[in-house]
Formats: structure tokens, C-alpha cells, sequence
């Protein structure tokens, strides 16, 4: 399966720690993972040697064909934003789906958008632990 997994890039980076976890799960399961680049501690230098609109088209291209969008939302982005609710307004033609995972310990600074997300298309899940996300993942993610 193709997976977008979409986390903050120029926003708070504080979810980047699980965003690795989460990628290593999906890749263990057999998943191709297609935004692994920005788990890169140095992503902010090496998204920078293309334009906007060069990121623009690729992600979108990127959404386009992806099966499923996985966010960690555990940090203020516009980006993620952007990213779930493009792939959830195409979700009814398309047949792609969200997952959102957001740190609770954080739930007070995550979007109640995300945490009261109810579209058919999308799982909201709330993790308090590192070990508690790997599980979400693998229960979602490990036959598929």
C-alpha cells in the first residue's frame, strides 16, 4: 500500500519523534512509505532547494495516488491541514482514507478539526506513548 504520511515540517517538530516511529511500522509491514524525506533532520535545507511550487505539484502528486493518508497531528501545521482535508474531499471518488494520530498529552494545543473529525472516510486516534502509536499502527496497518 502507498502511504503519504504527512507531519510537521516548518510548524513545531515535536511529533517528529513519532512520525519515525510510524514510518518504521508501516515499512516493516510492507508498506511503501512515500514522504520519508520529511523525517530528515534536515528536511527544512533540503525541501529549500526547490520552490514552492515544485513541493506544491510533487505532494499533490504524492496525495493523488497515495492509499492512504497517515498525520501526526500532534503539532500546529497549515501543511497537514491542507493534506487531510484534500485527500478527504476526493476520499468519496477516490477510495483513499485518512488516519490521524495526535499525542493526547497534547490534545489541548491539536485543532479540535482533528480531534472531532467524523468523516466516513477518516480514523482519529489519540496515543499517549510511543509503544501505544505501534500498536495503533500495527492493529490498523499489519495485514493490509
Amino acid at each position: 500500500m502507498r502511504i503519504y504520511l504527512a507531519c510537521t515540517v516548518r510548524g513545531d517538530r515535536g511529533g517528529v519523534a513519532a512520525g519515525r516511529a510510524i514510518c518504521e511500522r508501516l515499512q516493516r509491514h510492507g508498506h511503501e512509505v512515500l514522504t520519508t524525506h520529511l523525517l530528515r533532520d534536515d528536511v527544512e535545507t533540503a525541501e529549500s532547494q526547490l520552490t514552492e511550487r515544485d513541493v506544491f505539484e510533487r505532494d499533490l502528486e504524492w496525495l493523488s495516488r497515495c492509499d492512504v493518508l497517515v498525520a501526526e497531528a500532534s503539532g500546529s501545521s497549515y501543511g497537514v491541514g491542507f493534506e487531510v482535508g484534500y485527500v478527504l474531499g476526493r476520499a468519496a471518488q477516490t477510495g483513499q482514507r485518512v488516519v490521524l494520530l495526535y499525542n493526547t498529552e497534547r490534545r489541548h494545543a491539536v485543532s479540535r478539526l482533528i480531534t472531532g473529525n467524523a468523516d466516513a472516510a477518516c480514523t482519529t486516534l489519540g496515543y499517549s506513548s510511543i509503544d501505544e502509536l505501534v500498536t495503533l499502527i500495527d492493529e490498523r496497518f499489519a495485514g493490509e
